[in-house]
């Protein structure tokens, strides 16, 4: 009995999680940012098909055998439960996309700066969008830069590894005299200072904005309250 109420908590749970993964597919579609998103859900799939293979097989719930490979027994029960697990990495996958890849970080942190939002965290949020390409840029300047010194950075995956032993440093090292120039930089320009700050560019506001905030605001109540009565 006890295993039944969870198989079926589990099925509403995938419902309303693959429901929303197909709404975050949609936007992705409409927005023709699909495709930017598929190296991303292909990575994720390594961790999909580990959490898959544990559940599956050893899942504490196990009790019904769906199929079997070999001597291998995959269970209903923790292959529902891996798929709610899964719909849940896929959601916030794309969602993560759909804010990322839809707005520019450097306007979506000004907007909430205009709000009231602190300026250092506006700044955090920010360098964290913009690290990962700066030290992608640096990593690939020093790579040429030891190619044309004769490194071997191309061949089997040993002679690759020996190639990149050498590049940790430079690039750890520019990375850390960046943040210091740019510290440096932030505050010859008066980041710090108490004076209200000016915008080089104002959006107009939309007529739709302060009804989809609320639509979002009550989803998001929704989705609280909904969650915390399930636990009760």
């Amino acid at each position: 009995m006890k295993s039944s109420c969870v198989v079926n908590g589990t099925k509403m749970a995938v419902e309303v999680v693959v429901n929303a993964r197909l709404m975050g597919t949609r936007l992705l579609a409409s927005g023709r940012l699909l495709k930017r998103v598929v190296p991303l859900i292909a990575f994720s799939f390594t961790i999909l098909i580990t959490i898959f293979l544990i559940h599956g097989l050893f899942n504490q719930s196990n009790r019904n055998i769906l199929f079997s490979i070999g001597p291998l027994h995959f269970y209903r029960e923790g292959l529902l439960y891996a798929l709610h697990i899964g719909c849940n990495v896929l959601n916030m996958l794309l969602s993560f996309a759909i804010l990322v890849l839809s707005a520019k970080p450097s306007e979506l942190v000004e907007e909430l700066e205009k709000r009231g939002f602190s300026r250092r965290m506006g700044y955090i949020i920010t360098s964290v969008f913009q690290i990962v390409p700066q030290m992608t840029g640096t990593m690939n300047t020093i790579t040429d830069a030891q190619r044309s010194r004769g490194l071997e950075t191309e061949g089997s995956l040993l002679t690759r590894a020996k190639a990149f032993l050498p590049l940790i440093s430079p690039v750890v090292m520019s990375s850390l005299i960046n943040t210091r120039e740019r510290a440096v930089a932030l505050e010859v320009r008066g980041f710090a200072a108490k004076q209200k700050k000016t915008y080089l560019a104002d959006r107009t506001p939309h007529r739709g904005d302060t009804p989809i905030t609320v639509v979002l605001l009550a989803m998001i109540a929704a989705a609280l309250l909904w969650r915390i009565v399930q636990c009760l």
